[in-house]
């Protein structure tokens, strides 16, 4: 028998094996006290990442094809390690497409990243609802725009929801909906219920997304983003607070990326405004993120990125403001702003008022502080 199955595998075997991954590391050189970054007042769209991560990690996706006279399927594996933590699965699942009733639906099941839109910059996914276990298909083909579906537990692959917590979590994704020439947009909508989450055992979300290439001159784009969420539903897609402890909240956001690439000058920018209301206490905090990375090549291997924000938090105390910027001359493969392995050496100067240093004194506002100098070598690489 189990040479028969071994014998069935390799004639499923198309050859096709993939290997990605991610990973990003370096020295810092901080102060004696140990801060090595994360300047940001706890905002969703507030960490500016370039020269203030600090951290070291790695993900690799591993991923195997095979086809059969009556479908296709696929075997996806993601481990990562990040600083001292343990390695953890990131997605494990197997998917299955080419079936004859829908040859372009891609049926799953296990724990997958569903990620779907996110301003680099900031490491931000803005549209986002994977990263628990679930099922569910992508690419079921509606007119000229798709539909994607998924259904979730509060469970993950390494770990199981909070004792007494019972959660599921359902998506719509509909994408590619053209609307304007160079305009599309994608909805996603997320709907929470279950058993033993605080305050409340509901939740609901909607995000609207609207991209537009070749926005006013040829090679600029534009990502436009509304969004809200009530409950145990997050305002990206995901579970809100499934601790059984934590309450669920109340978000509006807004927010505005360009992004481009105009012979040597590349960049992305982000103006955001989000509010974030507590379901049970009733406190509002309303962050505002404004900032950019611009690239400049001065030849096909070295280039300048400089990157600059200013952030505030309101509602919740005194106001508290933020600023950052960080100067970084970069080795890289190639001139553009998402050319990769970068190799940077780079300076990150903030400074922030004293509310913010009272807000955040276990960290960056230790001792009263309220401006750092932080510098180190990065290295940034996917593939």
């Amino acid at each position: 028998m189990a040479t028969a199955l071994c014998a069935t595998s390799v004639q499923a075997d198309d050859g096709t094996f993939e290997f990605h991954g991610y990973s990003r590391g370096g020295p810092v050189f901080s102060p004696s006290d140990g801060v090595k970054g994360r300047f940001q007042l706890g905002g969703d769209l507030q960490g500016y990442r370039l020269g203030n991560e600090g951290d070291n990690g790695i993900e690799i996706d591993l991923s195997k094809t095979f086809k059969t006279d009556g479908a296709n399927y696929k075997v996806e594996y993601m481990p990562a390690k990040w600083n001292s933590g343990n390695v953890g699965t990131e997605q494990a699942f197997v998917e299955i497409s080419g079936m004859g009733f829908s040859p372009e639906s891609k049926f799953w099941v296990g724990q997958r990243r569903l990620r779907i839109q996110d301003v680099h910059i900031i490491d931000y996914f803005l549209l986002n609802y994977g990263d628990n276990q679930g099922a569910g298909v992508t690419d079921i083909p509606i007119g000229g725009a798709k539909l994607g579906l998924g259904l979730f537990t509060g469970d993950k692959f390494d770990s199981a929801a909070a004792p007494g917590v019972n959660a599921t979590r359902f998506n719509a994704d509909i994408s590619d909906i053209g609307i304007n020439p160079g305009g599309k947009l994608r909805v996603l909508m997320t709907g929470v219920s279950g058993s033993g989450m605080a305050d409340t055992n509901t939740g609901a979300g909607i995000s609207v997304s609207h991209n537009q290439s070749d926005f006013i001159v040829k090679g600029l784009n534009n990502a436009l983003f509304l969004q809200t969420s009530s409950g145990h539903a997050r305002i990206d897609g995901e579970f809100e607070s499934i601790d059984g402890v934590s309450a669920g909240k109340k978000v509006a956001r807004i927010a505005d990326s360009l992004s481009w690439q105009l012979g040597a000058f590349g960049g992305q920018t982000l103006l955001a405004y989000q509010i974030n209301k507590d379901e049970k206490t009733g406190v509002e905090t309303k962050d505002t993120s404004i900032g950019g990375r611009i690239s400049y090549a001065f030849s096909k291997n070295f280039k300048l990125l400089v990157d600059a924000a200013t952030t505030s938090r309101t509602g919740n105390g005194p106001d508290q403001r933020l600023d950052k910027l960080t100067i970084a001359p970069t080795l890289s493969v190639g001139p553009d702003f998402y050319s990769r392995p970068e190799l940077r050496l780079y300076v990150t100067m903030s400074n922030w008022n004293d509310a913010a240093a009272a807000a955040n004194a276990s960290t960056f506002g230790a001792g009263g502080k309220t401006s750092r100098t932080v510098a180190g070598v990065q290295y940034e690489i996917w593939w």
